[in-house]
């Protein structure tokens, strides 16, 4: 009877809340008891237990602080090497391409013609060719619709050549656009192009004067301040723009005038200026070439002299030029230098300009000598 009742309390016992139980799982696998930490049992015990967990943090604190700043360091090292190179461009304008025909060029532009296709410009033209466009920009500047000829919506501050190079080309141009006004704007333009150093003399004695003219300054003195140049170099400047036009047309080119020039043409036109346009009538109808120093010299004899070359010897002795022909068209000249030697020219006609080509041009100039020298001994 005893067993009988034990077996029914037996049967009633629920183990399914005991710890690791399932009840709905068949695995017999003993359950897993959870890992045991050993507490210290003392109150010391304890209290180097949490001495010790807080020294753990701290110093896993300490060693992430050290690494913040370190990453901290090599931020600001950053950060100052990129404000150094900002500080290099502090100021500088951003430069874009521009179709060649919405820029007009400068009222104040300095450039003869002969300055946009003489050899110096076919070598320009080359080098922008040759690198797909002009590495260095050229400055403009905004004009309003009202200002705008035929649809310009730029004004040139400098680099007219560097513009006619890439309308040639059919390229845009790199150029940098700023606000200026005209007087800024002049300056500008009259610096760059006196630093490149292939601005002649005229060139820059006409843009001072259209400066003067236009009413940009009020005096040479207040010009010669604001470009920075000497008040007597602008006066010779000036003194070469304020040649007629007879004297000018007298030379091959007014490129070839010379700052020293200006006084002694100016003493010849104030002493005889009918002698002075007779010599020039008479360079510019002459079937011979004459160099730019000659012609100063005939310009700035006295009449007296020019008077008594018909008597005797001549004074100046025309060169002797001979031209240099290429399928019926003259592409250049040979003529003998005022010391003696031998002068060649040859022009962009010609299709000649590479360095292959004068490499070949002076190899057959070699044999050509060497045959006339050979000649004449024999």
């Amino acid at each position: 009877m005893k067993n009988s009742k034990l077996l029914d309390k037996a049967a009633r016992l629920d183990f399914s809340k005991l710890p690791g139980s399932n009840a709905d799982s068949t695995d017999t696998s003993p359950a897993t008891l959870p890992a045991f930490t050993p507490r210290p049992k003392t109150a010391p015990g304890a209290l180097m237990a949490f001495a010790n967990d807080t020294r753990s943090e701290l110093l896993r604190e300490n060693e992430t602080l050290r690494e913040r700043a370190r990453q901290t360091d090599v931020l600001r090292g950053r950060l100052d090497e990129a404000l150094e190179e900002l500080q290099q461009w502090d100021g500088a304008k951003a430069a874009r391409l521009i179709e060649p025909g919405l820029i007009r060029p400068s009222r104040y532009a300095n450039r003869h013609p002969h300055s946009l296709s003489g050899t110096d410009f076919q070598k320009l033209r080359s080098e922008i060719q040759d690198a797909g466009g002009n590495v260095q920009p050229i400055k403009v500047r905004p004009v309003s619709r009202e200002e705008g000829d035929g649809g310009a919506r730029y004004e040139v501050v400098f680099g007219h050549r560097r513009l006619q190079a890439c309308r040639e080309l059919c390229l845009p141009v790199l150029a940098v656009i700023d606000n200026l006004d005209d007087q800024t704007l002049f300056v500008e333009m009259e610096r760059e192009n006196r630093s490149r150093k292939d601005l002649s003399a005229w060139e820059q004695g006409m843009m001072y004067r259209r400066a003067l003219d236009g009413g940009l300054f009020p005096s040479n003195r207040k010009l010669a301040e604001a470009i920075g140049v000497d008040l007597s170099a602008l006066g010779k400047a000036l003194a070469l723009a304020a040649l007629p036009a007879f004297v000018i047309e007298a030379f091959p080119s007014p490129l070839q005038l010379q700052f020293r020039w200006a006084k002694p043409l100016a003493d010849a036109l104030a002493s005889d200026p009918e002698h002075v346009r007779s010599i020039a009538q008479s360079l510019r109808t002459s079937p011979d070439a004459f160099s730019a120093r000659q012609i100063f010299e005939r310009l700035t004899s006295k009449a007296s002299d020019s008077r008594g070359l018909g008597q005797g010897v001549e004074r100046f002795h025309p060169l002797k030029t001979q031209p240099v022909r290429l399928d019926d068209l003259d592409v250049g000249w040979v003529r003998v230098a005022e010391d003696g030697g031998i002068e060649i020219r040859i022009g962009t006609d010609a299709g000649l300009g590479s360095t292959p080509d004068l490499v070949d041009l002076a190899n057959l100039l070699s044999i050509g000598l060497t045959r006339l020298k050979a000649q004449r001994k024999g």
